[in-house]
């Protein structure tokens, strides 16, 4: 991964872990579902693609993620002069990072606490 796109996942994810409150959810599939939902609308939004919005939960998801790309459009000007592919290609390594943070590389033992 290249140092620019490192930078600029890392100021993306700064922003999520200080405004975002659905990072935190208390269970380690609730956390993926939500990372899932929320990051694939963000990226259709901000790659001016259709959004499914059939479910009760695409719904939910649809709305942190206009939150977000207006966030992240507002506060990364960056992101205007990139192409739908490497705004994908971002967003993909931003999700990878943020399940690893929050689940994956996470030492929060209730995430897997099948009694929780």
């Amino acid at each position: 991964m290249s140092d620019l796109k490192t930078e600029r996942i890392e100021q993306m994810l700064d922003y999520i872990m200080k405004k975002c409150l659905w990072q935190f959810h208390s269970r380690a599939w609730d956390r993926r579902d939500q990372n899932q939902g929320i990051l694939s609308k963000t990226t259709q939004l901000l790659c001016d693609e259709h959004v499914e919005l059939e479910t009760p939960a695409d719904r939910c998801y649809w709305v942190d993620a206009v939150c977000l790309a207006e966030a992240f459009r507002e506060r990364l000007p960056w992101l205007a002069g990139m192409s739908v592919p490497e705004i994908k290609d971002l967003m993909q390594g931003l999700h990878e990072r943020l399940d690893y943070l929050t689940i994956d590389g996470s030492l929060n033992e209730e995430l897997t606490d099948q009694m929780y």
